[in-house]
């Protein structure tokens, strides 16, 4: 098979083991959406200069050797695969065929019936066999296909044993062995492979199976690989820095983010592979790469739990869609699945009554607390008041009184989660009775008989026989219950408790703020998500106690993972470690910490500049790793048409500069507006929060947006003492953020002074 029919093959892997004729109606296969594969390969090098001069060298000479060889043995093992995908597909179809064919469907008795049943579960049976054997080939298939591009990006050697042979082991995005079981590529996130990232040469160690297995790791080596063609390689024995990190950090940023595979750093690689625990808490420092982390985190958590967690028992909450976006080929450029992404105002959206805004107002967290405390008091029950009517329009279904009386048949039940589901099952057989009752009336049986046939296609599909009574009472119910479904949902959502009215009974709050509101009816009705089993959280310090509070109690078996930076709260109000730490002991028990002190996105002289922004304490922690490109721009410009000119030129040499990405980035909407009266015609359109980044060129963003992005270039267009004044703690986070957001250039403007927080 040919290279390009290879990757065909990867591509395809997935959707060839759904195929309707290899698979019964009731039992599909369990398939998420097709691991990626290259798709669009970059072309080998043209000419000898695209790869590095190493004619003389032998050990070049070998790895290139092995890497075309295990290339060969990818190439040959995608195609066996998929020829092995088709014989099973065609076997599958005919098994199938044949198998119902040979069945005597014969029901004229129970007996007979039970059988004919049972001979069509035999045919399920087989099936589902072929549907297994299936699925393990597109996996691998998918993993084959996703090394396609880069075989592996490292190798190790370890001594296991004095006397023993030494062991070569080759690290790559995925793991794959042979027919004979030879580990080809060895998975990043296998427990030996932690080896490679820890970066301590000598004897070490890595944890397998709940013990520590002592290594001696006598070589470490990168490789800059592309298909079958290796560009280069360094042996970090050796080299003084990583040569692969710096020329990852060194390439041009885009709008989307890459995944950090082969780049992983000895602190982030601790956070990655941290023991699972209740909730884990991340400070990192701007350009630490915490969200990169998070997301391999994701990805390492899927293979450890590879047997049984799946991508809608993680939950990712991200600040906006802008951001999430920006994320979404991270995952799946591994191999993974995205788990289920979505922002608090979404989240917040389905359980909050419709016009409600999660973030709007202020809620002390005593409030929280004095509710968990009223309804942990002996003799707590709910009274009629607290109860609210069913109703669609003004048909009244189920009055409140009706609702209490229903809460009265268990009076030995607390409050909770058992109660809250025993009457949403009675209040459901209640309306389903009144649903009847309402559609056995003559009232409803003559609104029936009344229909035009155009209608009575309209309401049920087909025509009535108006004749037939029995028929005309069942479209009548039908009728009725399509006209009030919507209360069933009323039900479901427990919109029969009046949480504002038990609000002021318990707290004397005229009415209830939304956080706090979500929080009461989670706690008194067990509304959750128990299957949950991991949330990560992102700029955690964005949050406010009361809507974290919220995201715990919903999700009331998961870890969580919080990550962020105290020093980029932007807003007021927002949270230190200490009140994030605080809160989730309190409902979870004990927090791990972690810390990431080193910034792998700005320059050297970019840091510097952000971080003299920092307290003290961490400011001596914070260093770069980046190469150092040209310092930051400071230009203070004393007049608006000044200003102004001085910004057309900054944002016309970002624009034919070529490629990469530079931002302008506003503190808030209305500066835009500022900048955009300003520019006049040479204005950039601001990006929203429904649009996405494009791949290059220039664009104006509001800090809220830019966070957790980074830019190849970042213009400041204002940061003038009005803007930024000296003593103000959230001017100082502002301007922080926001420098941080530049990798390699950084354009600083003042209209007027300076902000004397950078002087």
């Amino acid at each position: 098979m040919s290279d390009e029919q290879a990757i065909n093959a990867a591509q395809s892997a997935h959707p060839a083991s759904s195929n309707p004729e290899s698979v019964r109606g009731d039992a599909q296969p369990v398939c998420g959406n097709p691991k990626p594969s290259p798709s669009n390969p970059q072309p080998a090098p043209e000419s000898s200069e695209d790869v590095a001069d190493y004619a003389n060298d032998p050990v070049y000479s070998q790895e290139q050797q092995h890497l075309s060889e295990v290339y060969a043995e990818l190439q040959s093992m995608a195609g066996a695969l998929a020829a092995k995908m088709r014989k099973n597909e065609d076997a599958a179809a005919a098994t199938k065929k044949q198998m119902v064919e040979e069945i005597k469907q014969n029901y004229g008795s129970d007996t007979e019936a039970f059988e004919t049943y049972a001979d069509f579960a035999t045919v399920n049976s087989v099936i589902d066999s072929y549907n297994q054997t299936q699925d393990a080939a597109a996996e691998k298939l998918s993993n084959i296909g996703l090394l396609l591009n880069q075989p592996y990006f490292a190798k190790i050697v370890l001594d296991f044993k004095r006397g023993a042979a030494p062991k070569e082991l080759y690290i790559g995005a995925a793991g794959v062995s042979d027919e004979s079981c030879r580990r080809l590529v060895v998975d990043w996130r296998s427990p030996v492979a932690e080896v490679y990232y820890n970066q301590d040469m000598g004897p070490t160690h890595y944890r397998a199976n709940g013990r520590d297995i002592g290594v001696d790791l006598t070589l470490r080596r990168q490789f800059d690989i592309e298909r079958d063609t290796l560009r280069a390689y360094f042996d970090t024995n050796v080299a003084i820095q990583d040569s692969l990190l710096l020329a990852s950090l060194s390439k041009q940023r885009t709008s989307q983010m890459q995944a950090i595979t082969a780049t992983i750093q000895k602190e982030q690689n601790a956070v990655i592979r941290h023991e699972d625990c209740p909730v884990l808490l991340v400070a990192g420092i701007a350009g630490s790469g915490k969200t990169s982390v998070l997301l391999q985190r994701i990805a390492y958590l899927f293979y450890q739990h590879r047997e049984n967690l799946r991508p809608e028992d993680v939950f990712l909450i991200t600040p906006n869609p802008v951001f999430r976006h920006y994320i979404a080929n991270v995952l799946p450029d591994m191999g993974e699945r995205n788990p289920e992404t979505l922002t608090l105002a979404e989240f917040a959206r389905t359980l909050l009554p419709q016009g409600q805004g999660f973030g709007k107002g202020t809620v002390d967290e005593d409030e929280l607390w004095r509710i968990d405390e009223a309804l942990a008091r002996d003799g707590f029950d709910y009274v009629q008041g607290d109860f609210s009517d069913i109703r669609v329009g003004h048909v009244k279904l189920i009055t409140a009184a009706q609702v209490h009386q229903v809460r009265a048949k268990w009076p030995r039940i607390e409050p909770g989660a058992r109660l809250s589901n025993l009457m949403r099952e009675e209040l459901t057989r209640r309306l389903d009775s009144k649903l009847a009752s309402m559609a056995s009336s003559d009232e409803m049986f003559d609104e029936v008989v009344s229909l035009t046939h155009d209608e009575q296609l309209a309401a049920f599909g087909e025509p009535v026989n108006i004749d037939d009574d029995k028929e005309v009472r069942r479209a009548a119910l039908k009728l009725v219950r399509g006209r009030f479904e919507i209360a069933y949902g009323m039900i479901a959502r427990d919109e029969w408790l009046h949480v504002d009215n038990l609000g002021r009974r318990l707290l004397g709050e005229e009415s209830l703020k939304p956080a706090a509101w979500l929080y009461l009816k989670i706690a008194c009705t067990g509304l959750s998500n128990p299957d949950a089993r991991y949330v990560m959280i992102d700029e955690v310090q964005d949050y406010t106690i009361p809507q974290l509070a919220v995201l715990a109690r919903f999700f009331p078996r998961a870890h969580f993972m919080l990550l962020g930076d105290e020093n980029q709260a932007i807003r007021e109000g927002g949270l230190t470690f200490t009140q994030v730490k605080s809160m989730f002991e309190r409902l979870r028990g004990e927090v791990s910490e972690c810390h990431l002190m080193t910034s792998y996105r700005s320059t050297p002289s970019i840091t510097d500049l952000f971080a003299r922004l920092l307290p003290e304490s961490e400011r001596m922690e914070v260093s770069s790793v980046q190469r150092e490109s040209a310092p930051p721009r400071i230009e203070i410009c004393e007049d608006e048409a000044a200003w102004a000119d001085a910004l057309r030129r900054a944002i016309r040499a970002a624009n034919e500069g070529g490629e990469g990405l530079t931002a302008v980035i506003v503190p808030w909407k209305h500066e835009a507006v500022k900048l955009e009266k300003a520019l006049g015609d040479d204005a950039l359109a601001l990006v929203g929060e429904t649009g996405a980044l494009p791949r290059s060129g220039t664009v104006l963003l509001t800090l809220p947006l830019a966070k957790g992005l980074e830019f190849d270039h970042v213009i400041i267009p204002n940061a003038s003492a009005g803007l930024f004044p000296a003593g103000d703690r959230i001017a100082k986070n502002r301007l922080y953020t926001t420098i941080s957001r530049a990798t390699r250039e950084l354009d600083v403007f003042a209209l007027g002074e300076l902000t004397p927080l950078l002087r």
